[in-house]
């Protein structure tokens, strides 16, 4: 049996209006990234793309998406992505940009990118910020977002010395 190599492609959501994010869906996704390849490729690149072409992964909070394609194939995808210029979603037209941010043979090289890249961005808004007060505020909802065990509210927690 033969295995067929795949590229994932991670890409980010520009856009200038905060509703395009919260609106997006991987379908409308997938079908601006297909128009874009017919447009810039016509009927020969969108047959190379859409031989394994998935959304694999949308973040509708972050915009990051996840793009799955043919390894053959992927220059084509990455190629195509800058003329995405809108999404539509629930019958209305949201213009947006797709930025390429990393190309990987996993999903996994994928995800530890863009753990950096996070890291990354936020360091340079913590660079950015203008005063003391707002430099806290973001270290402190940063350090409000880790995930921690909580003691457990149960009453059958027994004592150490044995006596009840």
């Amino acid at each position: 049996m033969v295995r067929f190599k795949n590229r994932y492609v991670l890409c980010e959501v520009v856009s200038d209006d905060p509703r395009c994010r919260q609106c997006i869906e991987d379908r409308a996704v997938g079908l601006a990234v297909r128009d874009a390849i017919a447009r810039v490729h016509g009927d020969y690149g969108l047959a190379c793309c859409s031989i394994s072409f998935t959304v694999k992964y949308l973040n509708a909070y972050t915009g990051t998406v996840l793009l799955r394609c043919r390894k053959n194939s992927y220059r084509l995808l990455c190629s195509a992505l800058p003329f995405v210029r809108h999404l539509e979603s629930r019958a209305q037209r949201y213009p947006c940009a797709l930025n390429t941010l990393h190309v990987g043979g996993t999903i996994r090289t994928c995800q530890k990118f863009l753990i950096q890249y996070n890291r990354r961005q936020l360091l340079m808004l913590l660079q950015n910020c203008t005063n003391e007060e707002e430099r806290q505020c973001i270290q402190k909802s940063l350090l409000s977002c880790s995930l921690t065990e909580e003691p457990s509210q149960s009453g059958d927690e027994e004592d150490d010395d044995g006596t009840e």
